[in-house]
């Protein structure tokens, strides 16, 4: 079973639309949603957790069409953190793991005292005292301590320090260890995304550009320097995009379909999706 399942998904603002996304996110995987800002990320995760209503498509999640009564049930088991982490001000982390022991019926306070520790988050300081890191912080402590099944993640990692997204990208790994367990990760940052992932769904303007294995697009693309002269030698289906410079040319290209007489540079995901957005086509 997939933890989500999105079948020809549309929906439409004034200036924006979100176009024919379908895309599966495999159990026991991490998917990152990457896409820059205004893309439709924090739209899509929206029509999944139907706090907005699409215009069309059909979104599963954990088995239950979203659009089902039994929807509402379903959102037990699932841990959502946006990119800013929304507690009453004047409560402190032990006062809110009191409130949320009453919100969720499989929540666990030794669990979160746990994630409170490991995460060296104050138990007596008011929420409005913390830092952005500690916030984003206790909200996912708070996603995690009533035993999700999915953690759906919006922007979690954004604007927090290095030091902070590696702790909290470990939190995710260790998550998955169940593979009962799965997430969906939106993130601009790439290189997070590169490091946790299994799979990329990258969206552009409201459509879906690709939806691949990570492991298995940073083996498929290659980035090759040439001179402009030397870009007839390679295929027009191989070439992804290109970048013109004063000496010559960046290409991002199919390995499969180019000579193993040109040299290949490392690609990165952050590359990839560049060249995708910003390149020339040939």
């Amino acid at each position: 079973m997939n933890a989500i399942e999105i079948q020809k998904v549309n929906k439409t603002y004034p200036g924006f639309r979100l176009q024919d996304i379908s895309f599966n996110v495999p159990k026991g995987s991490i998917m990152g949603l990457v896409g820059e800002n205004g893309a439709g990320k924090s739209t899509l995760i929206k029509l999944i957790m139907k706090a907005a209503s699409k215009d069309s498509g059909n979104i599963a999640v954990l088995g239950v069409d979203n659009e089902s009564a039994d929807f509402s049930e379903i959102k037990q088991d699932i841990g959502i953190v946006l990119d800013e982490a929304y507690f009453p001000e004047s409560l402190t982390a032990e006062k809110l793991g009191k409130v949320m022991r009453h919100t969720y019926r499989h929540w666990e306070d030794e669990l979160y005292q746990n994630f409170l520790k490991r995460l060296a988050l104050p138990g007596d300081k008011a929420f409005k005292d913390f830092s952005r890191g500690m916030k984003m912080k206790l909200a996912i402590a708070v996603a995690l301590s009533h035993k999700p099944k999915l953690l759906i993640l919006d922007e979690a990692t954004s604007g927090l320090d290095p030091m902070v997204r590696d702790e909290i990208l470990d939190l995710f790994n260790d998550f998955t260890r169940d593979a009962s367990h799965s997430i969906l990760l939106s993130s601009h940052i790439v290189s997070d995304l590169e490091k946790i992932c299994d799979y990329i769904v990258f969206i552009h303007a409201g459509k879906l550009i690709l939806c691949e294995e990570k492991d298995r697009l940073l083996e498929e693309y290659a980035i090759v320097k040439l001179g402009v002269d030397q870009l007839e030698a390679i295929p027009e289906d191989a070439i992804k995009g290109i970048k013109k410079g004063k000496y010559g040319v960046e290409a991002l290209v199919l390995k499969e379909k180019v000579s193993a007489a040109f040299v290949y540079e490392h690609t990165s995901l952050e590359d990839i999706i560049l060249f995708l957005v910003k390149g020339e086509i040939k």
